[in-house]
């Protein structure tokens, strides 16, 4: 069963929550009529700084939320059942490392290129959150120093230049149509227009150096790219690939595919996280293979 819901994120941050915790007990619901029993367990996964162990998101820009006790609001609504708090990203890169394009690799990296550009760093079945949550924020490397301004407060990050938000940006101004975005760059440089591949290219070599870094760091076996860029297909991968195959010189080459689970990684992922609360205490899952393929537990994602 698939549903979504806009968040109404017009209507303030507490709107926002209350829209949450009504569709997570609209699922359980749905659960209650078409089984005879609610959801065993529940996953959310959602964007910003967010605090899995104590089930809060602790910020988010664009909802405009700070600290909010998230995982304790969703089990009380949904009658005390486990619920797990996830990162968007890290959630989204569970599924691919688990059930996607990642499946069967013990290490792999996933970067979503999309308004912005983050990473999941996947180990074993799970996915690295770091000491404080902020593990994986690849799209804050440095790679053009003293570069563009990034409203991190540093100047030359990769997502400033890599991210289908940077592409946009660059080719609706070398072409000058204001509404021009990546998808439209994508095309043109398909088409053979020489705007475009130098658009394009900027971008290639940024992420490239970027990518470097952190395979230098992390020595994944797979790479997976997705978001908005990586739907340009091999217009995107074939000269990333050999961009990434120019640069490494001791590192070992990671496989570099695409990103299979689209816009519902994050979803899928969330109902991973409360398939894990259900199955920690007898049997946990550590490794891809022993993972199931697909959650009998509904899941919640904004």
């Amino acid at each position: 069963h698939q549903a979504r819901r806009p968040t109404g994120r017009e209507r303030g941050p507490d709107a926002v929550v209350e829209s949450i915790l009504d569709f997570a007990a609209e699922l359980r619901a749905y659960g209650e009529r078409r089984f005879g029993e609610p959801a065993a367990a529940a996953g959310v996964a959602v964007p910003g700084i967010v605090d899995a162990e104590h089930g809060t998101a602790v910020y988010a820009a664009n909802l405009g939320w700070r600290d909010v006790p998230l995982r304790a609001l969703l089990s009380e609504r949904l009658g005390g059942i486990p619920v797990a708090l996830g990162h968007d990203v890290r959630t989204g890169g569970l599924a691919e490392g688990r059930i996607g394009a990642g499946l069967g690799a013990d290490r792999f990296l996933f970067v979503p290129l999309g308004t912005g550009i983050a990473g999941a760093i996947g180990i074993g079945g799970t996915v690295e959150a770091g000491a404080h949550g902020f593990a994986g924020e690849i799209g804050h490397i440095v790679v053009r120093p003293g570069g563009t301004p990034c409203p991190c407060r540093q100047r030359g990050c990769l997502e400033r230049y890599a991210s289908a938000a940077a592409v946009s940006e660059a080719w609706a101004a070398a072409s000058g149509d204001p509404e021009a975005d990546a998808a439209d760059c994508a095309k043109a440089v398909e088409s053979g227009d020489p705007r475009a591949r130098e658009v394009w290219q900027i971008a290639v070599d940024a992420l490239a150096d970027g990518l470097v870094t952190a395979l230098t760091l992390l020595d994944p076996r797979t790479l997976i790219i997705g978001g908005g860029l990586a739907e340009a297909g091999e217009t995107l991968f074939t000269p990333l690939r050999d961009a990434v195959r120019r640069r490494v010189t001791f590192q070992k080459l990671p496989s570099i595919v695409p990103a299979a689970l689209g816009d519902t990684a994050g979803c899928l992922g969330a109902g991973l996280l409360a398939w894990d609360l259900l199955t920690a205490s007898s049997a946990p899952s550590t490794t891809a293979a022993s993972t199931p393929t697909a959650p009998t537990t509904p899941e919640v994602t904004t």
